[in-house]
């Protein structure tokens, strides 16, 4: 069965009683039907997010389509449920882009999966939505700003850096024109269109505690300069209170259910390689408010969206991860072996202890933040006995448990081992976690601890323009913020073709971007996207829907 077929066959719960497991009576949710629902932020318990035991699921560098953090992370919650323990798993939201281009959905797959499977993937509550809305409204208020003859705040439009945004991927609104027609349609300028997951105000939301942080966040926003090179911000314009307003749903986290019945809170989506690349601080809180254990996740590899889960999320929501669960996955140590793609498939020992290089840098990594891994082997029919014995003790021999996660294919059945293994690591009392770097040090200082201490790296270069982007940064204040580096997910270098664990590399700072309102600055390794293209074959073309409404082809 085709994941869609296996979420499609499960009998879902009123989410009234998903809702009653967490101890939170109907009428104190917002129903979105009868299998989805908003939970308003007064459920947040500071008092018992204290007591509640973090976990964070990561990754080894991932191969294109990526090793299953979603899965583990769903199936480990399932298997904590199994053991007598009360979790919730806490993820992001998929965007649409993914969904239509070339990666599928982001709601797990086979019997680790989140329902309805099928909303969850397309419009689910309207956060995306909402989000573009948001940062639409900040793009027209400028372009008015500028047209003004009266409330001119003088803004060149050459200077102004927020685009658009559309939940799609379309290469052709990367760089375009606009104001074009006439005088009454607005000054003629340079613009272009992001994805709505990388939209600085998807960021911000995540980054936010509360509905006031969201807005003074918002008002943060850095927009552009004067023509007396003044900076200006969204609150200079006035824009931060009606784009709170049209985030006022999308502020509160989404409560949905699992396959076998357990409650799941989905909320947020920034990019992993440009953005954070986890879900809300509110959700995390939320989840660690109504359970004793959290699952939850980070973006790509853990180079990335750990690093930054670690450094950044824990320091804005005050979140104290007790363990960290590592994803790797034996095709994915055979590519970082040097298997090719047509390759993967192919049992084959010596690729497999060759590519642990890179795993095993995840491990030395996780332990520079106090947290000693589980490394959870998601399991696949082409993986051999042989590798998986060698895998599992190779970490053995290094202080670190690897467990076979069968969540794909047996659900919380299969993930029972790795749940046990997860919770042991906890009580050990021996994690301590603690972040890698000061926010306050300088800037290149925070660059250079991350390039070399997670990437391997022997240095860091910069280009003229990050140069010039550190002064900027330096003259609007702002340097005291943490680094949120946007760099290739394919490799701990800069360059996605050096796979495994490179040596003997330097990583270039090519320009930044800054991110006042989320609160972080983001030097730009290499040539980053902020807006993807459809590949040759999207897999939009193997989806289908009949006259009853019934979709297929969905993954």
């Amino acid at each position: 069965m085709t994941d869609i077929e296996i979420a499609q066959a499960v009998k879902m719960q009123h989410i009234n009683d998903i809702a009653a497991k967490l101890g939170v009576d109907s009428d104190n949710i917002e129903q979105y039907g009868k299998y989805k629902a908003k939970l308003p932020l007064d459920l947040i318990d500071k008092d018992k997010i204290a007591k509640s035991k973090l976990i964070l699921v990561t990754a080894i560098t991932p191969t294109p389509a990526g090793e299953g953090k979603t899965t583990v992370s769903i199936g480990l919650h399932e298997g904590l449920n199994k053991i007598g323990k009360k979790s919730i798993v806490v993820l992001r939201e998929p965007s649409l882009g993914p969904v239509f281009g070339i990666k599928g959905g982001a709601a797990g797959g086979g019997h680790s999966q989140v329902v309805p499977m099928e909303d969850i993937n397309l419009h689910f509550t309207g956060d995306f939505s909402a989000i573009e809305k948001a940062n639409n409204f900040l793009a027209a208020v400028i372009d008015n700003n500028i047209q003004s003859k009266t409330r001119s705040l003088g803004i060149d439009p050459r200077t102004v850096i927020w685009k658009r945004v559309i939940d799609m991927n379309d290469r052709a609104l990367r760089d375009i024109v606009i104001g074009l027609g006439g005088t009454g349609n607005g000054i003629p300028r340079q613009d272009g269109f992001n994805i709505t997951a990388a939209s600085e105000v998807m960021a911000i939301l995540c980054m936010s505690n509360d509905l006031d942080d969201l807005k003074q966040k918002l008002g943060n926003i850095f927009c552009g300069y004067t023509f007396d090179r003044k900076p200006v911000y969204a609150r200079d314009l006035n824009a931060e209170n009606a784009m709170a307003i049209l985030l006022k749903d999308a502020v509160k986290p989404n409560l949905v259910q699992t396959l076998e019945g357990n409650p799941a809170i989905i909320h947020g989506g920034p990019f992993a390689n440009i953005a954070q690349g986890t879900n809300t601080i509110i959700a995390t809180q939320m989840g660690l408010s109504l359970g004793d254990y959290v699952v939850t996740e980070a973006g790509f590899g853990a180079d990335l969206g750990a690093e930054k889960f670690l450094n950044i999320k824990c320091g804005y929501g005050n979140l104290k991860p007790e363990a960290l669960v590592l994803v790797a996955t034996i095709r994915a140590l055979r590519h970082h072996g040097g298997a090719t793609p047509d390759q993967y498939n192919d049992a084959n020992l010596d690729r497999v202890k060759a590519g642990f290089a890179n795993l095993e840098k995840h491990i030395e990594n996780s332990k520079k933040f106090g947290l000693n891994p589980v490394v959870a082997v998601n399991n696949f029919y082409t993986d051999s006995q042989e590798e998986i014995d060698w895998l599992i003790e190779k970490c053995a021999s290094i202080g670190v448990q690897a467990v076979l996660s069968k969540g794909w294919a047996e659900g919380g059945n299969g993930t029972q081992d790795l749940a046990h293994a997860v919770v042991k690591e906890i009580e050990s009392g021996k994690n301590n976690f603690k972040a890698l770097y000061d926010w306050n040090l300088p800037v290149k200082e925070k660059i250079e601890t991350i390039a070399r201490e997670i990437y391997g790296a022997d240095g860091v270069d910069y280009a003229a323009a990050a140069e010039r982007g550190i002064r900027t940064i330096d003259k609007l204040g702002l340097s005291h913020l943490p680094i949120c580096m946007a760099k290739t997910q394919k490799s701990f270098s800069d360059d996605e073709k050096k796979t495994g664990r490179p040596t003997g590399f330097r990583v270039t700072v090519r320009e930044f971007e800054i991110a006042a309102g989320a609160g972080f600055l983001i030097p730009i390794l290499g040539n980053m996207m902020r807006m993807p293209g459809l590949p040759a074959v999207p897999a939009s073309e193997g989806m289908s829907i009949d006259s009853n409404g019934k979709i297929s082809g969905l993954s």
